[in-house]
């Protein structure tokens, strides 16, 4: 019985009144796009977008002479090209391995301030109420559109009056100041999203607007405050013009320290590749080892 209705099911037609649904080519185009195709397709744009890092990577581990006689591509036809001479001399140049130090002696406490002070000032414009917060923030909004161009030859003429210019510590401000205006917009409108009702119940219960801020929005603010991290060490860590306006001879950063081994020594290139693979590989394993908290930060309030 079970096989016979089997078989008068399957010769059955469909209704005379069933319509077939015919998709849509956006529709098609969606699938497409999730299928396996289109994951190896960007696979190979990827890689492709490395050729220039990973040219770099081989360059930097060549001689001089090898890559004045060919292409980096013919390490792989010639492994015996790699070598660590290239990095052994680097550390031996002191304008090279001071302004390493030099960078991160301004990298670091430009991050930090920023991300600290941006969350302090983000959670006063979300939660706290003052004369004119409104007008402040507008005002706060309205920094951003300033171009760091404009400011520089003030704020060196300034510098110059306190005796800031030319330290790391006049460029440590310079960077905070211009980072804060950013950090206070994106972590304001973060905060916002927060539930009141779950800021009022950690009131109820005592605690206090520092004690607010550190033990509930500090920890649900974490991908948002991953994100402005990397961002501003991004933008410290790979800076010139500010670098090279406000800093002098044992001061610079890598970025000035290569641009000046171009100006004097065109051809020491095997500084100039182990150098900016470094300058630049730095910045790369911070990403990606925060990739996590950053995609969640830039992604946080995009769905409710």
């Amino acid at each position: 019985m079970t096989a016979d209705a089997g078989r008068l099911t399957q010769a059955v037609p469909p209704p005379a009144g069933a319509v077939k649904v015919k998709r849509s080519p956006a529709s098609r185009l969606a699938g497409w796009v999730s299928g396996g195709a289109v994951r190896v397709f960007l696979i190979v744009v990827g890689l492709f977008w490395l050729v220039p890092t990973i040219g770099l990577l081989i360059s930097s581990l060549r001689t001089p002479e090898d890559m004045n006689a060919s292409g980096w591509w013919t390490v792989f036809s010639k492994p015996s090209q790699l070598t660590f001479a290239s990095y052994t001399k680097l550390l031996e140049n002191p304008d090279i391995t001071n302004s390493l130090v030099n960078t991160v002696l301004i990298t670091v406490p430009a991050t930090v301030l920023v991300v600290v002070i941006g969350s302090l000032a983000g959670y006063a414009f979300a939660w706290m109420e003052f004369p004119g917060r409104d007008w402040w923030f507008l005002g706060v909004v309205g920094l951003l559109v300033v171009p760091v161009q404009v400011a520089l030859i003030p704020i060196a003429g300034l510098f110059g009056t306190l005796g800031l210019f030319g330290t790391i510590f006049g460029v440590i401000l310079f960077h905070v100041g211009f980072g804060l205006p950013f950090a206070v917009f994106l972590l304001r409108n973060f905060f916002a999203e927060i539930p009141r009702e779950l800021l009022e119940a950690a009131r109820l219960d005592g605690a206090g607007e520092l004690r607010l801020f550190t033990r509930v929005v500090m920890p649900l603010g974490g991908p948002a405050i991953a994100s402005l991290g990397i961002f501003q060490f991004l933008w410290v860590w790979n800076d010139m013009l500010v670098a090279l306006v406000f800093t002098k001879s044992g001061t610079q950063p890598i970025t000035v320290a290569l641009q000046t081994q171009v100006r004097q020594f065109g051809n020491n290139i095997d500084v100039l590749a182990p150098g900016a693979f470094i300058s630049m590989v730095v910045p790369l394993a911070v990403f990606f080892a925060f990739q996590r908290q950053f995609v969640s930060g830039v992604m946080a309030g995009a769905v409710k």
